[in-house]
């Protein structure tokens, strides 16, 4: 398959490229500054773009197959990156006639809320991350009314590890058993797996340990 990451250059944006060539897609990995993905592969395209430039977005889906957004803000804790720009991709595909895209958001939006504990409620959604947390229910809500064939992910809290392979997935909000907790390679490998499974299609799974 033919697969735009947006968002390319992110912890979760490397994995999903590198695990992406690895099952033998072509890939475009559209970031800001592509180079620090320090990946060389004959079916990898570099593309240096601004995701808030909706011309380039649009330029880079050219010919594509799917769309898959880990888009992040960096450092920063505040800004609506993921909201804007999930927007313009998602104008640019209609423009493109294209419809599945894979989107990458926060355990902790729409019904999953009910998943957290106390600290992730209160402390960091409720206050470090308030922001950024908000920019994650404006892109969900962008996404499930886009009217493209969409599947977003869910991941809980990212620790470093190598893939596992062995994660929990599509749990509800009454669940109060998981780690909260996923690594950046997991995430990816279920990212990826939807490109073949349409369990999940309309769908917002959560994804955690």
């Amino acid at each position: 398959m033919k697969l735009v990451v947006f968002g390319a250059t992110g912890n979760v944006g490397q994995q999903v490229v590198k695990q992406a060539l690895e099952q033998g897609h072509e890939v475009i990995a559209f970031a800001r500054n592509p180079l620090k993905l320090q990946i060389k592969h004959p079916k990898l395209q570099l593309f240096q773009g601004d995701v808030m430039d909706s011309a380039r977005v649009e330029q880079a889906l050219q010919g594509q197959d799917i769309v898959l957004c880990t888009l992040g803000s960096g450092k920063k804790l505040s800004g609506k990156v993921r909201s804007q720009g999930t927007q313009n991709i998602i104008e640019a595909m209609k423009k493109c006639a294209m419809k599945r895209l894979i989107c990458q958001t926060t355990l902790g939006v729409g019904e999953s809320w009910g998943s957290l504990n106390f600290y992730w409620k209160y402390v960091m959604f409720g206050f470090i991350l308030r922001k950024v947390f908000a920019d994650h229910q404006i892109q969900e809500d962008m996404v499930q009314n886009s009217g493209l064939d969409w599947t977003i992910i869910r991941p809980a809290a990212f620790i470093e590890g190598e893939l596992t392979g062995q994660y929990r997935h599509g749990f509800p909000g009454t669940d109060k058993t998981s780690t909260l907790t996923i690594n950046h390679a997991d995430v990816a490998d279920f990212i990826l797996k939807q490109l073949v499974d349409d369990f999940y299609l309309y769908q917002a799974p959560s994804l955690s340990y």
